[in-house]
């Protein structure tokens, strides 16, 4: 019975996020609000507070699951053996980030209010997916590179790198007019091209 009511408390939680997902494309993160969330689901927006307190906790288990599904591809690709050389590792890991763009966009633009408005038990859970990335890259590294010093070097270049992704393959209009207004260079380049281009550049390739 405990099982049953863990997936359907599972179930209607994926439900509240999916409908939360699908609004972040439409209208941003300020944008939503609970009852926006509730007339795309079949839920009432006191219903929905029996899963989220908050429209931020709904947003912290959004990238929860992207980190989840991050680490998926990561996994695949060591039981594959797809990461024969850095540049294999570079391709395999800009594809896999390629993916995932709602990661990249939250954790670019709203992750420090979302973590600040959540509560302590879902922030651990998704510090738990969060810490099982830094292993699962550090393994996919482990596959061309045998030094250890090394590959932390790398990471704490990389997952910080990460943040600022997002902003660069996705400007916005105002910001394209405002750097060529200005004059300031600036390149159409794809969450692949930027995260390929990094990789490259920490491995030495």
């Amino acid at each position: 019975m405990a099982v049953e009511l863990k997936e359907t408390i599972d179930r209607r939680r994926e439900e509240i996020m999916d409908a939360c997902e699908k609004l972040y494309d439409i209208k941003g993160f300020h944008g939503i609000t609970i009852k926006d969330i509730s007339t795309e689901t079949s839920f009432s927006r006191p219903s929905i507070y029996n899963y989220f307190r908050t429209k931020e906790e709904i947003f912290l288990g959004i990238l929860t699951r992207e980190y989840a599904k991050w680490n998926d591809s990561m996994r695949q690709l060591l039981s594959e053996n797809k990461l024969s050389d850095k540049d294999s590792l570079a391709k395999s890991i800009a594809s896999s980030l390629d993916e995932r763009k709602v990661l990249l966009k939250i954790s670019a633009q709203n992750l420090y209010e979302i973590e600040d408005n959540s509560r302590l038990e879902l922030l651990k859970e998704f510090k738990l997916v969060f810490k099982d990335s830094i292993n699962l890259f550090d393994e996919c590294l482990s596959t061309c590179i045998e030094n250890k010093e090394k590959r932390n070097h790398i990471r704490y270049s990389f997952f910080p790198y990460m943040y600022g992704i997002y902003p660069y393959a996705y400007p916005t209009e105002k910001q394209i007019i405002a750097m060529d207004e200005v004059e300031l260079p600036h390149e159409d380049m794809s969450i692949y091209d930027l995260t390929y281009q990094f990789l490259v550049t920490v491995l030495g390739i």
